[in-house]
């Protein structure tokens, strides 16, 4: 296993607990990238791709402003210029009616996933389903959320259309001036980073080995199978191989002549003290596209999506215009008391999807990479599909629209 995110934590917690021998490496401590600081929440209500038909127009919009929530560093990179390509392409009714369901049905078997093992021992990770409000300052937002409340409730999930006082009623620090907002019922939240440690050590309890700060560095094959992993720990000679490194994959995958399609987009998230009072509910600050995540003591702001490649540097221009963005909504956030700002790389690809599943010539490969912004909400669904692949169980999911061979 190659990557110790919350999607190869619980593929081992998957493999472990079906009696197999896993080995996870990862370049850094389990956990570390993008399962550290996201914003923690498991979200049904982000069934909507990520290529919308929508979402180009606003996009261009974005585009050539360094503050707003979504931004390309303009660069000359082949592989961008593709990805945008296909993103564009992918932008369809058509693609995206096709993708809803099953990313429905997938957050939703994920969700269940976190109901069962939250609950384990050990597992104190602030979890809690109490739903999501989308709050609105403008009527055309709401106005556009209500096409896209449609959509979802054609694939089954409701939502509740709220006016300002009755937001006001949930959130006390709702500055003046609300258009309103949209309450799912379905989305549940938690602590990321102690859900993926506190996974991790239950995985170890039933025979998983994690082996930290441990790079791959190229794989030894022969017809057609990885017959070895080259590390900087030595070499390991796996009967099967998982790909999970994240935004990552795409260079690991070069040795084995395999093109991701995945972009890195960095994400950032400022954590504070949770002040009293605040609501119990998460909430998504729809124009500013800010989630709010109440974790325990702890309320994390978390946002952005900024492809310039794979740049950890921390753009505090950016950082700024997020909590200043929030406490337009909010009253009080520029007074809190700031523990940490994080920021991490999403794996995205041109359509929104991830890329799950086996890709042709390589019979001991599986692919589980390129979530981007719902990674930690389908993680455990990723790593059950994974687990069952590899012990030939029936993966209860059609992963047509998830293989590798969908970008070929």
């Amino acid at each position: 296993m190659i990557g110790a995110g919350v999607i190869g934590v619980t593929t081992a917690y998957g493999l472990a607990s079906r009696g197999r021998d896993v080995t996870v490496i990862d370049a850094g401590p389990i956990g570390h990238g993008s399962s550290y600081g996201n914003a923690g929440l498991v979200s049904p209500s982000h069934s909507l791709p990520l290529a919308t038909p929508g979402v180009l127009g606003q996009g261009l919009r974005w585009l050539l402003d360094r503050n707003s929530p979504f931004y390309i560093k303009p660069r000359f990179d082949r592989a961008l210029l593709s990805w945008l390509w296909h993103f564009r392409a992918a932008a369809n009714e058509k693609q995206a009616s096709a993708a809803i369901p099953l990313l429905r049905s997938l957050h939703l078997a994920s969700r269940d996933l976190y109901d069962e093992w939250t609950a384990l021992d050990g597992m104190d990770c602030a979890y809690a389903r109490n739903g999501l409000l989308y709050v609105f300052r403008t009527h055309s937002g709401l106005h556009e959320a209500r096409e896209e409340a449609r959509l979802l409730q054609d694939s089954g999930l409701t939502s509740e259309f709220l006016d300002e006082d009755a937001v006001r009623e949930i959130i006390p620090r709702l500055r003046a001036g609300a258009a309103g907002g949209v309450r799912f019922s379905e989305d549940a939240q938690m602590n990321p980073h102690t859900f993926v440690t506190g996974l991790a050590r239950l995985a170890e309890s039933a025979g998983a080995t994690f082996l930290e700060r441990t790079e791959a560095l190229g794989f030894t094959t022969a017809s057609g199978r990885i017959t070895a992993v080259n590390t900087t720990r030595g070499e390991f000679r796996p009967a099967q191989v998982v790909l999970a490194a994240g935004a990552w994959s795409p260079g690991v995958a070069r040795d084995l002549r395999l093109k991701l399609p995945i972009q890195a987009a960095k994400g950032y998230s400022l954590t504070f003290h949770r002040p009293d009072p605040f609501p119990d509910i998460p909430l998504l600050l729809m124009e500013a596209r800010v989630a709010v995540t109440p974790m325990g003591p702890l309320l994390r702001l978390a946002g952005t999506l900024e492809m310039s490649g794979m740049d950890l540097s921390i753009n505090r221009r950016r950082v700024d215009a997020m909590q200043r963005a929030a406490s337009d909504y909010l009253e009080g956030i520029d007074q809190l008391e700031l523990l940490e700002i994080w920021r991490g790389l999403r794996p995205c690809t041109p359509d929104g999807l991830p890329i799950v599943g086996r890709p042709p010539h390589w019979e001991n490969l599986v692919i589980a990479a390129g979530h981007a912004m719902i990674g930690q909400s389908l993680g455990p669904i990723t790593g059950e599909i994974v687990a069952r692949l590899i012990c030939d169980e029936d993966p209860a999911f059609d992963l047509h629209l998830l293989g590798y061979q969908r970008f070929a």
